[in-house]
């Protein structure tokens, strides 16, 4: 859909952002700021709450059951049951190659699951037409790609601003204050192809939680990033989730990133279940 870029709020098949390839890039930080004066960058772990269980609770913010995918006469995964509740961050661990990306593409209802049934705040994802399923992710979703899927024509400042132009929406000063928090006001006119890979990383970051979605599935969005930037990432999903009262399920191979989740899963060929 637009490479894709449709679930993080920039354009859809055909329309008027996504008509052109999308950035793809990887690499660390070019030049990263200088870590502070005494030593390495300290990392505060959160603590995590008394959470419900949520894995039985129909008020729970995504809720799948029994979800199964192959292609072809391979599978990927079967019987997965998930919940996430507001105001939680899930980290979801595996192997690569275990199935962890395209659980998210089917989350966020960009892949179709076979089997098996996703509602999001309420709205039964896979009984949804491609119009509705659109108007939801666009509404309710951020989603931060491991390729950032930037569209190379517009400015680091335009590609963040494109969920709220998505939503009839037009706020700079939201859009300024979301690089602030990636560190990235002084690049807001610098094309794509300007930037490292962590920078390029870090405005798909600010892109996908710049509307304040629901729900914010995030594939490695700390893999680009020195450990000062990944620190901040980290931190900076917490407060919009917390603000938001969001949902946000981490993919990650970061032991980091994992123990500054709420709660740890690993996808394997036996399926989900609780680290």
């Amino acid at each position: 859909e637009g490479c894709g870029a449709e679930a993080a709020g920039v354009g859809q098949p055909g329309g008027e952002f996504g008509g052109r390839e999308c950035m793809r890039h990887g690499g660390d930080d070019a030049r990263p700021a200088a870590p502070p004066a005494q030593g390495k960058p300290e990392i505060r772990l959160h603590s995590p709450p008394m959470l419900p269980n949520v894995e039985n609770d129909p008020a729970a913010l995504l809720s799948a059951r029994g979800l199964a995918k192959s292609y072809g006469d391979t599978p990927v995964f079967a019987g997965i049951d998930l919940a996430l509740a507001s105001g939680e961050i899930v980290a979801l661990l595996g192997e690569s190659g275990s199935g962890k990306s395209t659980l998210l593409n089917c989350l966020a209802g960009l892949d179709e699951a076979d089997a098996g049934s996703i509602t999001l705040a309420g709205q039964d994802l896979r009984a949804m037409d491609d119009e509705a399923r659109s108007a939801l992710r666009r509404q309710s979703l951020g989603f931060i790609f491991q390729a950032f899927h930037l569209l190379p024509h517009l400015s680091v400042a335009d590609n963040v601003a494109l969920p709220l132009r998505l939503l009839g929406q037009r706020d700079d000063g939201r859009v300024m204050q979301m690089l602030e928090a990636v560190n990235l006001a002084a690049l807001s006119g610098r094309m794509p192809r300007q930037l490292s890979g962590g920078q390029l990383q870090r405005v798909a970051i600010a892109r996908a939680l710049v509307h304040r979605p629901r729900l914010v599935l995030a594939d490695e969005p700390t893999g680009n990033l020195d450990a000062r930037h990944a620190a901040e990432v980290l931190a900076l999903l917490r407060r919009c989730t917390q603000e938001a009262g969001a949902a946000c399920l981490l993919v990650t191979h970061s032991d980091v990133a994992a123990l500054a989740a709420d709660r740890r899963l690993r996808l394997d060929s036996d399926g989900l279940r609780a680290v």
